[in-house]
């Protein structure tokens, strides 16, 4: 007998049938004998609808009723699928976040867990009883409801995954697992059976949209190991485990790209300590993310250009900051550009075998894509290059590294 926390998406719960296919998965989890935990988010849609609501309301709005509203949707979904269960003939009970509880910070709206209580819930599921659990929220400080912020289900079942010292935490999607790149782009992508953490993560992070970044970070910490799958059908799915259960590491396991990206240069920056500081500072206290970063080298002593990247929808806020403290940096020309993409080469083998960046880059050249800027890490090798090129740049990557489908 396993312990098993499924999650399913707004995907897999959009209607009341689909919620009945749902139950009858769950139900044949139960029935072969395993102590059963079910997080669920609102159906598709809902959570927009609900937002949409609020910001009608007020623009300027309390994040504490914020919270009360956008939460609601989670707990129709757990209802209907307890219901559903009951029909099949199963012990079932809904759970919202606040009756467990999942204890969070008073960060409302992007709160983070501080600890979950799973005696009363452990309890009731050694007795053959499913929990159905509303994911997305939880209880913060004078018993406020507070949630986590998009995307953030995912989070509460990994961390239920490791309240519960389950043995595995399956999260159920529209797509059936991890693939090498994106399968709609490059035809011979492949599904991976297992990926690290560590890979993970960095896919995460860099746009590759199967699992949300807190999510991996915490079954990282905890150690979860966490099944993707589809709930349209019974097939296998990818496992993200520890390193260790991955007998041959790949050199390269797979191939993201991130659209969400803008390149801001700064022409004829003062070449002298403090500088950088003082061009980044400002960006922190906005809650401006940088990521990408590049300087070049100061021919003549005095001056030098840095170029850097933020989100997207940052890039605007970005350059009214920077042009805000224009008289103090003293740059000469701020040349902003959004039509550029990330795109990252990862994989685990790179610690143990050299020529992962020569590869990418003469692939690259050959080609005729220009790599705009570069960073790497322990793991993985990003360039930023013109969005036109993405499609080519990820084809052309994905064979040169041998991920494509025999």
């Amino acid at each position: 007998m396993a312990r098993i926390v499924m999650k399913f998406g707004g995907t897999s719960v959009a209607d009341v049938e689909k919620i009945r296919n749902v139950a009858r998965r769950v139900k044949k989890e139960s029935d072969a004998g395993n102590e059963v935990a079910v997080v669920v988010s609102a159906m598709s849609g809902v959570t927009n609808q609900l937002v949409a609501y609020v910001n009608e309301a007020a623009k300027l709005h309390d994040a504490r009723e914020y919270d009360a509203v956008v939460a609601t949707g989670e707990q129709v979904t757990t209802g209907l699928l307890a219901i559903c269960l009951q029909e099949l003939g199963a012990k079932a009970r809904s759970w919202t976040g606040w009756q467990i509880p999942f204890h969070t910070d008073g960060m409302h709206g992007k709160a983070r867990i501080l600890s979950i209580d799973t005696d009363e819930l452990e309890t009731r599921m050694k007795t053959g009883e499913i929990a159905v659990v509303a994911g997305f929220q939880g209880l913060g400080p004078e018993n406020r409801i507070s949630t986590l912020g998009r995307g953030g289900s995912d989070t509460s079942a990994v961390a239920l995954a490791a309240a519960l010292k389950a043995d595995r935490c399956d999260i159920y999607t529209d797509v059936d697992g991890v693939y090498t790149t994106d399968p709609r782009i490059v035809k011979s992508a492949r599904k991976l059976d297992k990926i690290t953490y560590e890979e993970m993560l960095e896919l995460a992070s860099v746009g590759a949209k199967v699992l949300q970044t807190r999510s991996v970070e915490m079954a990282m910490k905890h150690h979860v190991r966490v099944q993707v799958l589809t709930s349209f059908a019974e097939i296998p799915g990818t496992l993200v485990c520890d390193e260790d259960e991955i007998v041959e590491k790949a050199l390269v396991s797979g191939i993201a790209y991130s659209r969400d990206e803008a390149k801001i240069t700064l022409i004829g920056v003062a070449d002298k300590p403090g500088v950088a500081a003082r061009i980044f500072g400002p960006l922190a206290d906005a809650a401006i993310n940088v990521d990408m970063i590049v300087q070049n080298i100061a021919h003549d002593g005095k001056t030098t250009d840095l170029t850097f990247t933020v989100g997207t929808a940052d890039l605007e806020k970005a350059k009214k900051v920077i042009e805000d403290s224009k008289a103090e940096l003293a740059f000469k020309e701020l040349v902003a550009d959004s039509n550029v993409v990330k795109v990252s080469v990862i994989g685990v083998g790179m610690r143990s075998h050299a020529g992962v960046a020569l590869n990418m880059f003469r692939t690259l050249a050959e080609k005729g894509i220009n790599i705009q800027v570069i960073s790497t890490s322990e793991i993985k090798v990003s360039v930023l290059i013109g969005e036109e090129y993405t499609e080519l740049a990820l084809r052309a990557l994905h064979t040169a590294f041998g991920l494509d489908a025999s």
